[in-house]
């Protein structure tokens, strides 16, 4: 059958689908203030609002890789009981609704929660509704994307490299460090990406975990839900910034994640 020829009972639906997804990024970019955009990017507000948002993805990714990595590597070259029901677990926040994790992260590390009322009585530390609160609920929902990439990069690598380098007395440690890293680097640097483009569109666990207070806590995406209730062109301006690093991210990934 020639590729060249569409049913039309396929090209229909097809034409409507792209359409549903195409349009709201079209009216978004119709509507934008223009004329005005570079003023209103410099507006102490948004420039704020900016600054924290890259702040607390960028520290999100890094606790992200610094746990996220281990327990890839633990769920794609170890074996033990339990090991699919932790990968589910891994991945819950995935499709947990943000809100839902929100509620989560202050049952756990409020001042009343399982963990945070320890860390308020032993250390004076409270995280909700704080920029390290941010942080916590950047990385929670960020960190399934880094750790499904690394794992993916785990599987697909070589491990006859790790068998020699342990042959050749190096510890597993080493060969971590020395053999599998180089290897899934590409992988990781993906994980990376996506989990630092996750975190920066952040709403919903962030709003509920800590808060909405400018300077503070509050996100690029969280200023665009209250920009639309005072002024709708800033909105418009804060999600073309947001637009903008997401066609950058699927740019920067075509090679690793788009085009397969």
């Amino acid at each position: 059958m020639s590729r060249s020829r569409i049913p039309l009972a396929l090209a229909v639906p097809a034409a409507i689908g792209l359409a549903f997804l195409i349009l709201p990024l079209a009216g978004l970019l119709i509507r934008a203030p223009w004329s005005t955009l570079p003023e209103r990017l410099t507006e102490p507000g948004i420039l704020q609002a900016l600054r924290l948002s890259l702040l607390t993805a960028s520290l999100a990714t890094v606790v992200c890789l610094i746990l996220g990595v281990p327990l890839a590597w633990v769920l794609a070259r170890t074996s033990f009981p339990g090991r699919r029901l932790v990968r589910a677990l891994v991945t819950v926040p995935l499709v947990l609704p943000p809100v839902v994790g929100g509620v989560a992260l202050l049952l756990v590390f409020g001042r009343r929660g399982l963990l945070g009322e320890w860390l308020d009585q032993t250390f004076g530390v409270s995280l909700p509704f704080t920029t390290a609160g941010v942080v916590v609920a950047e990385a929670f929902v960020a960190m399934p994307f880094l750790v499904i990439a690394v794992e993916g990069a785990l599987r697909g690598a070589d491990a006859r490299f790790e068998e020699a380098a342990a042959t050749l007395g190096a510890t597993r440690w080493t060969a971590f460090r020395r053999v599998t890293l180089p290897l899934i680097a590409p992988g990781v640097a993906a994980g990376a990406v996506l989990c630092w483009a996750r975190a920066l569109g952040e709403f919903g666990a962030t709003i509920t975990f800590a808060g909405n207070f400018p300077g503070r806590t509050q996100t690029m995406p969280l200023a665009v839900y209250l920009a639309l209730e005072q002024d709708v062109d800033a909105a418009i301006v804060l999600s073309l910034v947001l637009l903008a690093v997401s066609v950058g991210i699927l740019a920067a990934l075509r090679d690793k994640w788009v085009a397969a």
